[in-house]
């Protein structure tokens, strides 16, 4: 007798155990605070300007009231069709890699350096508001 009762305690046991290792196992993982590795966004720019082809295809520019020059860059807002009007662009502040750096300072010459002296960084831009069709000086 003694013998059936240690065999279903044993066995008891085991599946006690069994069916409460999950819940363990859930509470640890829950308990875990989330890490969150998003970005802090960047805040939105607004610069109004005349809009300029830039150096490469799919590169603009504009030179804002304070005489900063912005390097423009859009997948979504067709820039090519406003270039020659004064617009209003707001966009986010990009930053290039250090690739990005080593490759644009290979093929720069001495006048681009001294252009890059007034400009004020890259934006990609966000939304384009049109303020006149054509740029008055």
């Amino acid at each position: 007798m003694f013998h059936k009762i240690a065999k279903l305690s044993f066995w008891l046991v085991a599946a006690l155990f069994i069916s409460l290792c999950p819940i363990a196992f859930q509470a640890q993982e829950t308990a875990a605070p989330a890490k969150t590795t998003a970005k802090p966004m960047h805040p939105a720019i607004t610069v109004t300007g005349c809009l300029q082809k830039g150096e490469s295809a799919d590169e603009f520019a504009i030179t804002g009231k304070n005489g900063k020059t912005w390097e423009l860059r859009s997948g979504t807002v067709k820039l090519a069709e406003h270039v020659g009007h004064t617009v209003t662009i707001t966009g986010a502040r990009h930053h290039e890699t250090k690739a990005e750096e080593a490759k644009e300072q290979k093929t720069e010459t001495k006048e681009n350096k001294e252009a890059e002296a007034k400009e004020a960084g890259d934006l990609r831009v966000t939304s384009l508001k049109m303020v006149s069709d054509s740029c008055k000086k």
